[in-house]
């Protein structure tokens, strides 16, 4: 009986243990560390004109702390570090935009873990100048016929085909070469600066038959961004659909790109608070940030 007994305590004891170690083992799990998000890119990106304006940033990068990095780190928890800067190229992410100002890629490391940008909107001044010269242009024949088409061409479209493109493909590269293999890098598309066709002349001084000549642009502009993309292994946020109807010649709380006239924004022909807004809902719903645990 004694050696019964004492069989019955040890099994006892054991099942016991095995109840009452598991309990005793675990430990509260640590939540995860914060994802370490790195933006880069020009005035698309830094939100130029939009305020407030990031007191830490460069006065001559004009960023906002409104701009769509700060609105997706602050959706997702991430640890932010903005180096955008208003007016930058391709050429700034390997050298200095300004003097004081460190080019980009010092910003990415062997912790990077999110890249996202806007970028070759500025190269060869291609874009701004189109802007602008069509303006000019559509002025002279109060927005009659396509002054600036007969002028230019495909001269602009060019560039950004044999300039823009491999420009593009180099700083994706280059993004590559400083981060871990894991790490996630995503260039944005630019939304709509105009319609498809007609346009708004009393908001876009641009004639009418340009409208389709300059919305042919962009769409030659974001193409070769997703190229580059490709390419390289990035991802490529594409805003055609989610900013068609929200381009400038909009009215406000609809439109993500404010005009050169009748506009909100000193920073003429760039997006505004709803813009960014939008561009960062798209890139979270494409990266599939918030839905999922990132990658480590």
């Amino acid at each position: 009986m004694r050696r019964l007994a004492a069989c019955v305590l040890a099994v006892a004891a054991v099942l016991l243990s095995l109840l009452v170690a598991p309990a005793a083992q675990a430990k509260p799990k640590a939540p995860p560390a914060p994802l370490q998000y790195v933006a880069l890119g020009d005035s698309y990106s830094a939100a130029s004109g939009v305020l407030p304006p990031d007191p830490t940033a460069p006065p001559q990068c004009l960023r906002s702390i409104r701009n769509y990095p700060n609105v997706i780190a602050a959706q997702i928890g991430a640890t932010l570090t903005d180096v955008t800067c208003g007016g930058a190229d391709t050429g700034d992410f390997a050298g200095s935009q300004y003097p004081g100002v460190a080019p980009q890629l010092e910003a990415l490391g062997q912790g990077t873990q999110l890249v996202t940008m806007t970028i070759g909107g500025n190269d060869s001044s291609v874009f701004i100048n189109s802007i602008l010269s069509c303006g000019v242009a559509g002025l002279s024949t109060l927005g009659k016929g396509s002054p600036c088409k007969d002028k230019y061409g495909d001269s602009y479209k060019n560039t950004v085909l044999t300039t823009t493109y491999p420009a593009l493909v180099q700083a994706l590269t280059d993004v590559r070469a400083r981060i871990p293999e894991d790490a996630e890098v995503a260039i944005l598309g630019y939304p709509w600066i105009l319609p498809k066709e007609k346009g708004c002349f009393d908001k876009m001084p641009v004639a009418e038959g340009d409208v389709p000549y300059l919305r042919d642009l962009q769409a030659t502009l974001n193409d070769v961004v997703r190229r580059a993309a490709a390419e390289t292994g990035a991802v490529y946020v594409d805003l055609s659909q989610v900013s068609e109807g929200r381009d400038a010649c909009q009215p406000i709380g609809t439109r993500w790109v404010e005009p050169v006239l009748q506009g909100t924004n000193p920073v003429i022909v760039h997006p505004n608070a709803l813009g960014e807004a939008g561009m960062a809902a798209r890139t979270m719903e494409v990266l599939g940030l918030g839905e999922k645990p990132r990658r480590r």
